[in-house]
């Protein structure tokens, strides 16, 4: 679509239905880093890297369970506080968990 043309003087009304974006769920599931309770993430989209995420998260000691677009996490028991290479090599985006990390638990390796 080159142009959209909008013709009348009548009022625009409606409803769209926003889908998920890989760039802000990410950083978003590192944030669950900082609680320990369930996160609940909706509008996730099943993605390779969103999976790699859960796997680095689930790497931790998090819980991760993905089903229908929607992320559940839990970091109540992050125990590991080193992110293994053979992960962060295949995603740019996981260095976001490095600062959830070194908030929560004051240090971090990588």
């Amino acid at each position: 679509m080159e142009k959209l043309i909008i013709r009348g003087g009548k009022r625009l009304k409606g409803e769209v239905e926003i889908s998920g974006a890989k760039n802000s769920a990410l950083p978003i599931m590192a944030a669950s880093v900082l609680t320990s309770g369930n996160c609940l993430i909706n509008k996730v989209p099943n993605l390779r890297d969103v999976m790699t995420m859960g796997r680095l998260l689930a790497n931790l000691g998090a819980g991760f369970h993905y089903e229908d677009g929607k992320a559940i996490i839990n970091a109540e028991r992050i125990k590991i506080l080193e992110a293994p290479y053979d992960l962060v090599k295949t995603m740019r985006a996981s260095i976001v968990v490095l600062g959830p990390l070194l908030a929560r638990f004051g240090r971090v390796r990588v």
